[in-house]
């Protein structure tokens, strides 16, 4: 089957031919007339299966040729049509979009103007930046029209992996805690402890909050300092007993952890959620998320804190979501602003 390269198209002006490659896969637009125009992107892989001859003025033009000048004209041709390729070969019919998404994907037998569109998929590199606050953006553009957003990233050997992205908001069934009295906390430099027994057990019954090390309680800085903010304990330090006020801990607790503030804000979030937020190092992230009592149930997510308007590499991201697939748990990524807003990441096969 001929068609005409012209420029960042080409077109194929037999009208059986152009209704074939319409009716069977969806590709191309109708020109007015008859015929239909081809994207490059449809062309080269329409070429590269062997359903299209591309021609200039008349002259057969070489695979390579096509190559060069999709590659000037779409940008990056290489990552898309990987990207595209891969799509259509797994039996989708694939639409082009304008930036900043790359395709609008039908379900296996659908096509556009019969059925609703399945995937908004944005084509990236490995090595491309990963930006918090993009990647929110086209969450929420996607799910307002009730589409599933996927990420496919390509690494350097050309291999794909998908990433279904959703917003997400993690809920618990914890209740408030409360208690009798304040409970007295002795501030150990990067940790916390309750000393006296009774106190001690009423504290971690309150709310699962700390970890029973003998008769003692040790508490986390980010508990400590969640306690102290709700007047549920009070901190003191253990040479002096002079308390230690919200202020005070709130800088020692930076000079041991420098990102100390952002955890801590994602981590109020959580506990106001109702869910049950315990320290995620173990996993290689900021929390682990339990919705129930963790001493009965398994933590569903993992949490990792970013700032508003991160911006990392992709292989971090990989890291996290493999990792956490691999322990059966959900990956979130909680983006800190005014508020704490969650999004999740899942590696899936279209």
């Amino acid at each position: 089957m001929p068609g005409e390269l012209l420029e960042d198209r080409v077109i194929v002006e037999d009208p059986a031919e152009a209704s074939t490659l319409q009716n069977r896969g969806s590709f191309g637009s109708p020109r007015s007339g008859g015929g239909l125009e081809l994207s490059l992107l449809e062309a080269v892989y329409l070429a590269e299966s062997g359903r299209l001859e591309v021609r200039r003025r008349g002259e057969p033009v070489s695979m390579r040729e096509l190559f060069r000048a999709a590659s000037v004209a779409v940008d990056p041709f290489e990552i898309r049509y990987l990207v595209y390729r891969d799509l259509r070969q797994r039996g989708y019919v694939v639409e082009e979009r304008a930036a900043p998404l790359d395709f609008q994907v039908y379900p296996r037998g659908g096509a556009p103007r019969k059925t609703p569109a399945k995937y908004w998929v944005a084509a990236r590199s490995e090595r491309a930046v990963f930006d918090v606050g993009e990647l929110f953006d086209r969450v929420s553009e996607a799910a307002s029209v009730r589409k599933t957003l996927l990420l496919a990233l390509v690494d350097e050997e050309s291999d794909l992996t998908y990433y279904a992205v959703r917003d997400a908001e993690p809920k618990g069934h914890r209740s408030k805690a409360t208690l009798a009295a304040p409970a007295v906390v002795y501030f150990l430099g990067d940790r916390a402890m309750v000393a006296d027994e009774a106190p001690a057990k009423a504290l971690h019954d309150a709310g699962f909050f700390g970890k029973i090390v003998g008769r003692r309680l040790q508490l986390s800085l980010l508990e400590t300092a969640y306690l102290l903010k709700a007047g549920l304990v009070e901190v003191r330090n253990p040479d002096t007993d002079r308390p230690i006020g919200l202020a005070r801990l709130l800088r020692e607790a930076k000079a041991a952890q420098p990102d100390f503030r952002l955890r801590l804000a994602a981590y109020e979030d959580l506990m106001d959620r109702g869910v049950i937020a315990k320290t995620g190092f173990k996993y290689g992230s900021h929390f682990r998320v339990y919705e129930g009592d963790p001493e009965t149930t398994h933590a569903k997510y993992l949490v990792h804190a970013l700032p508003k308007g991160h911006r990392g590499m992709w292989p971090e991201i990989s890291r996290a979501v493999r990792l956490a697939h691999g322990v059966r748990k959900q990956i979130l990524f909680g983006e800190v602003g005014m508020g704490v807003r969650y999004v999740k990441l899942e590696r899936v096969r279209p």
